[in-house]
């Protein structure tokens, strides 16, 4: 028969290591969007610096968790059948940033499609799932044996089930509005083709490991589920980090944090269509986006021709002849030769 240790702190272990590795990429893209969006909204960078010290308290106490019964307790083998009120943080910690992280989302959807009925069913989601954890968490603190985890498997249930809906819910409404919203224009459907595959790359990841999570509590009642449950909370952070470092790959932040196109990369972007007409007006599109209007006005001047113009020396010997004006008209008078 395999040991405690075997059983549950095998998969503890495993699942900490990738919640560390995870926590490293956070560190990274936490440094890359407060170095490059500096002009993000405020609120928008207290809340990235919330969630970031969400994962730091997280990933210290996933820390401690494993270093108590294995250093600590060495040697006590019943130390390793019973969780600790700090492995019972890790669940509502989850909960948390998982649910802080599709209300963003759902801001999101709501700032792109102004659709009010997905918001609430994101929400509603994202608040059944926090409650969820926090459930959770109350569970493990009443039943500490890991081997009877499964007899509070309902709350685990609702917890699970209902982050991977909201998870789904929010990858659908937003592939669903960037296709229907597509422009036609070669370089921008490709913009649009791009960010709908990271949206269901990092909505899949996040719901596909909260199945698993799920599917593996309900079929084992190993720690198996725990390498996919501690690495949890580091996909939510990970995922809403990447799109929003994301924003300078696709061209619509200048590097400063604002939020507005930018030239793209592409040669067949940089092609021009000019049009010119009769008024001499020029139409250069530079970008799908950006329309750029050129007037040329002409003015045409009387230029004398001073090649055929006689010298002045020629000029004064010439006879003038005197006019006279009758009736309104001007008549030349008759010239003398006399002197």
């Amino acid at each position: 028969m395999p040991s405690p240790a075997a059983l549950t702190y095998g998969p503890i272990f495993v699942g900490v290591v990738f919640n560390i590795l995870l926590y490293g990429i956070m560190i990274t893209q936490t440094f890359l969007y407060f170095t490059v969006y500096k002009k993000d909204r405020v609120w928008m960078k207290i809340f990235v610096a919330l969630l970031f010290i969400c994962d730091t308290v997280n990933c210290a106490f996933d820390i401690t968790f494993l270093y108590v019964p294995l250093v600590n307790n060495f040697g006590n083998p019943s130390s390793l059948m019973y969780a600790s009120w700090v492995f019972a943080t890790d669940p509502v910690m989850t909960a948390l940033i998982g649910s802080l992280t599709q209300c963003f989302f759902a801001w999101r959807v709501n700032v792109l499609t102004h659709s009010i009925p997905a918001v609430i069913f994101i929400s509603f989601c994202a608040l059944c799932q926090l409650c969820g954890g926090l459930g959770t968490s109350i569970a493990v603190g009443m039943i500490p044996e890991f081997v009877h985890f499964q007899k509070f498997e309902i709350i685990v249930i609702v917890w699970l089930a209902f982050s991977a809906v909201a998870d789904c819910a929010i990858t659908i409404a937003l592939v669903w509005h960037l296709r229907k919203h597509k422009t036609g224009f070669a370089a921008t459907d490709d913009i649009v083709n791009r960010i709908i595959r990271l949206t269901v790359q990092t909505g899949l990841i996040t719901a596909l490991c909260a199945v698993i999570d799920l599917v593996l509590f309900l079929a084992t009642p190993s720690g198996l589920h725990l390498v996919f449950n501690l690495p949890l909370s580091k996909l939510y952070t990970n995922s809403l980090m990447s799109s929003l470092n994301s924003r300078a790959g696709w061209k619509y932040g200048s590097g400063n944090g604002e939020t507005t196109t930018d030239e793209l990369s592409r040669g067949d972007r940089n092609k021009h269509l000019n049009v010119r007409g009769d008024t001499s007006r020029r139409v250069s599109m530079m970008t799908p986006n950006q329309v750029y209007i050129d007037v040329e006005s002409h003015e045409m001047v009387d230029v004398i021709d001073t090649k055929g113009m006689p010298s002045d020396s020629a000029m004064d010997g010439m006879p003038s002849r005197p006019y006279s004006e009758k009736g309104g008209k001007l008549t030349a008078g008759a010239t003398s030769d006399s002197f």
